[in-house]
């Protein structure tokens, strides 16, 4: 018995591994090969070697399309994986993931609000007029209603034309009760209504790189934003 046992495992095996070798060889042989600087355009080749004309080692198609993938995949920090839909001041509906690409510096406020809003307000404006006109292309300044049943698309738009914000950078965003929750709960800003008109809520400004990953946040009222501007700058240095 232990002996036709011991032959059928050496079967099964031998019959595993041959199967493994094929499929090994019928993989290897479905590689096209392409030359990374398109010397010949899309020409691909059966074998690995080096391109004909410039001589650069040639890159196996799987691997440039696995990195393609790979660029476009949201990582499980991002803010990017928020699939609510929100309305700018402009009545224009967006995601989150419409951002991508543009480092984002975010608050949250109500334009109602007579205390610590229009301080944050002023907070972002120091720092967007501390970045350059390079860096600022690819910067977006995102003003996050806590109120969107006042903040209408409307009133966002009058507020940031009165306030000189209604051009690029600046973006005003609101959306349903539920959705300013969850967003609230990601960037850690805690917010609740003490009367008709007035809200309670934490005073934080965050960085997210073009990634949607959250990279600095900024604590406070007034406070010194050298921090927040090098890792803004830091940010857009890696995109470019």
């Amino acid at each position: 018995m232990k002996k036709t046992l011991f032959i059928l495992c050496s079967i099964l095996f031998i019959a595993f591994t041959a199967c493994k070798n094929d499929s090994s060889k019928s993989s290897d042989e479905a590689i096209a090969y392409y030359c990374p600087m398109e010397c010949e355009g899309d020409k691909t080749y059966d074998e690995p070697g080096s391109c004909p004309v410039c001589k650069m080692d040639l890159v196996p198609v799987e691997t440039i399309a696995e990195s393609e993938r790979s660029a476009d995949e949201i990582s499980d920090l991002s803010i990017f994986n928020i699939k609510s839909t929100w309305t700018n001041q402009n009545g224009e509906d967006l995601q989150f993931e419409d951002l991508k690409g543009d480092v984002l510096v975010t608050v949250m406020i109500y334009t109602s609000c007579k205390a610590a809003c229009p301080r944050l307000v002023a907070d972002m404006r120091n720092i967007e007029e501390r970045l350059s006109k390079s860096t600022k292309e690819n910067v977006k300044m995102v003003l996050v209603s806590i109120d969107p049943k006042v903040d209408t698309p409307e009133r966002l738009k009058a507020f940031a034309e009165e306030n000189y914000m209604d051009k690029h950078p600046w973006l005003f965003l609101r959306s349903s009760e539920d959705n300013t929750r969850e967003f609230a709960a990601v960037v850690a800003v805690n917010y609740m209504k003490i009367s008709p008109i007035d809200f309670s809520h934490s005073n934080i400004i965050t960085v997210f790189n073009d990634q949607g990953e959250m990279v600095f946040q900024q604590e406070g009222l007034g406070v010194n934003s050298d921090a927040t501007v090098q890792n803004i700058e830091k940010a857009v240095a890696a995109i470019q």
